[in-house]
C-alpha cells in the first residue's frame, strides 16, 4: 500500500536543501533551533513560523510540502521536530505508526477531545467543513443539494452547466470520502464515488478552480471546503456566490469536517525547542495566526473567525466523528476511489 504515495525526493537530499548542509544534527546548539516539516501551503505558514521566532528567539528551519509517508522513510533517523498538516487523517496516520510523541501542552483544555489525538499526539487547529459553493445568478439556494447522498439520488442534469468536484487524489476529496465510509460503509461510499464521476460537468485539480469556475459562472455550483467559499466572496468580481452546509437537519450526520494541526515527532533532534512551539502555538493569538489567510475557521470556539461570513463550528451540525478516524481510513480510501472510477490524478 505504501508504494501507492510518491515521495519525489528522498529523506536526506529533502533536508539538504532544507539546510543548506549535512544534516539537521550537526547543529552546534539545538535548543535554539526549531525544525518544521509542513504539508501546507507555504503561505499558510511562514508568516506564523516568522511571528515563533521573533517572539522566541529560537531559529527556524522549515521544509514544505512534505508528504507523511517522507516521515516514515525517516524512521529511527529522525530529521525534523514538527510536522504541520493540513489533514488530520495523515497526523493520525502517523501516530499509529508510533512516529508521533504523547503531550501535555498549555492551554490544551481550549481544543475539544474530538480534535485531538487521546494523548495529543495531535492537535487541530483550524478547520474546514465541506459543503457546495453555487452562483447566485445559475441556482437558486433550495435547488443546491442539502445532502450528501443527495449526489447519488440526482444526477442534476436539468441544472444550467452542472456542477464541479476534485479529481480523487485531491486532500479534501480523501477526506470526505473517508467520513462517508465511517458514515455509510463502504459500498454505499462506492456508490456515491461511481455516481459524481459520472454525473458532474467538470472535475478539477483543486477546490481553488472550482471556486473559481462557479464564480465565473462556468457551473453552477461545486464540491469545497467552506474557505475556498470565504476566499471567493474577497474576489474584486464573480463574488455572487452562496454556500450551502449539507447534513444541517435533526438526524442527518452534519457537516464533514477536517482540520490542519500538528504533531511532535518521536527523537526530533530539537525536542525542547519543540516543546517551546507547542506551548507557544496554543496561546490563543498564536492560534488565529495559525489559521491566518488560509480562511479556515478556528478550532477553539472561544475565539471569532478573523473575517467575515465564517460560520463557526459549535453554530453548524457537525459530523460526530471524531477526526481521529480518519486516520483508520487514510492507506484504503484511495484505492476505493480509484476502484469506483475516479482518478486520483488528472490526465
Amino acid at each position: 500500500m505504501k508504494s501507492n504515495f510518491i515521495f519525489g525526493v528522498t529523506g536526506l537530499v529533502m533536508l539538504a536543501l532544507l539546510t543548506g548542509c549535512d544534516a539537521v544534527s550537526d547543529s552546534t546548539n539545538e535548543n535554539e533551533e526549531l525544525v518544521v516539516y509542513s504539508s501546507r501551503n507555504e503561505m499558510f505558514v511562514s508568516d506564523l513560523l516568522d511571528k515563533f521566532k521573533q517572539d522566541t528567539g529560537i531559529e527556524v528551519k522549515a521544509l514544505h510540502g512534505v508528504e507523511p509517508l517522507q516521515i516514515l522513510e525517516e524512521r529511527n533517523n529522525t530529521q525534523a521536530d514538527v510536522f504541520i498538516s493540513n489533514d488530520i487523517g495523515a497526523l493520525e496516520y502517523l501516530n499509529q505508526e508510533e512516529l508521533l510523541k504523547a503531550t501535555d501542552p498549555d492551554n490544551i483544555e481550549s481544543i475539544e477531545e474530538l480534535y485531538r489525538a487521546e494523548n495529543n499526539e495531535w492537535i487541530a487547529l483550524s478547520s474546514r467543513a465541506r459543503g457546495f459553493i453555487y452562483n447566485k445568478d445559475l441556482i437558486d439556494e433550495s435547488d443546491v443539494p442539502t445532502k450528501m447522498e443527495e449526489l447519488i439520488d440526482n444526477d442534476f442534469s436539468d441544472i444550467e452547466n452542472g456542477y464541479a468536484i476534485t479529481r480523487g487524489g485531491n486532500g479534501g476529496m480523501i477526506s470526505n470520502v473517508s467520513a462517508l465510509r465511517y458514515e455509510w460503509g463502504d459500498e454505499r461510499t462506492q456508490e456515491w464515488i461511481e455516481s459524481i464521476q459520472d454525473n458532474s460537468a467538470a472535475i478539477f485539480e483543486g477546490h481553488g478552480d472550482i471556486r473559481r469556475a462557479v464564480g465565473e459562472g462556468l457551473h453552477a455550483f461545486g464540491l469545497v471546503n467552506n474557505y475556498y467559499y470565504h476566499q471567493q466572496l474577497l474576489e474584486p468580481q464573480d463574488n455572487n456566490v452562496g454556500f450551502v452546509y449539507p447534513d444541517q437537519e435533526e438526524g442527518e450526520m452534519g457537516a464533514i469536517v477536517n482540520g490542519a494541526g500538528i504533531g511532535l515527532l518521536e527523537d526530533s533532534p530539537n525536542e525542547d525547542s519543540a516543546q517551546v512551539f507547542l506551548n507557544w502555538l496554543l496561546e490563543e493569538e498564536n492560534q488565529l495566526a495559525f489559521v491566518g489567510e488560509s480562511l479556515e475557521v478556528p478550532i477553539n470556539s472561544n475565539l471569532t473567525p478573523p473575517f467575515e461570513s465564517a460560520v463557526k463550528l459549535t453554530d453548524l451540525n457537525v459530523q460526530t466523528m471524531p477526526l481521529r478516524e480518519l486516520g483508520n481510513y487514510f492507506e484504503d480510501t484511495r484505492l476505493l476511489i480509484e476502484d469506483a472510477g475516479l482518478d486520483l490524478n488528472l490526465k
